[in-house]
């Protein structure tokens, strides 16, 4: 019994690795979110940031992989279900495509508030450094 369940959840991960390695094949935006997501984790460890915002780093962050892995079902169902053009498939695909801007959007807010600060106070000094030489 116990071997049946740790096989049907070794058989969920890897359909849900499927499912991720889908969407980074087939969805460019996800790459773009995959570096800009690389590039803020490198930054806020050069920032030190505290474990407080490195918990709404890592939240924001899956917030919008959710949203744009939702937004890819969310497409394949709508191709299956109505291969041709029509109206309601366009409003679905639509409103997808709408919860990854407001989560991208969101996220950007959210940098912003937590890096901005501590960004400009380690750039600050250079900046003052570079303009004294002129």
């Amino acid at each position: 019994m116990l071997k049946a369940f740790l096989l049907s959840r070794a058989h969920s991960f890897r359909y849900a690795l499927r499912g991720w390695i889908y969407v980074l094949r087939t969805q460019k935006n996800a790459w773009i979110q995959a570096l800009i997501a690389a590039l803020v984790f490198i930054l806020s460890l050069w920032l030190r940031l505290p474990p407080r915002d490195w918990a709404l780093i890592i939240l924001t962050t899956a917030m919008v992989f959710t949203a744009e892995f939702i937004n890819t079902a969310i497409e394949a169902v709508v191709d299956l279900a109505s291969p041709a053009k029509h109206p309601l498939a366009k409003v679905g695909k639509d409103v997808g495509a709408a919860a990854v801007l407001i989560a991208a959007l969101s996220a950007i807010l959210i940098g912003l508030l937590i890096l901005g600060p501590p960004l400009w106070s380690r750039l600050m000094p250079l900046l003052v450094s570079l303009n004294a030489g002129y």
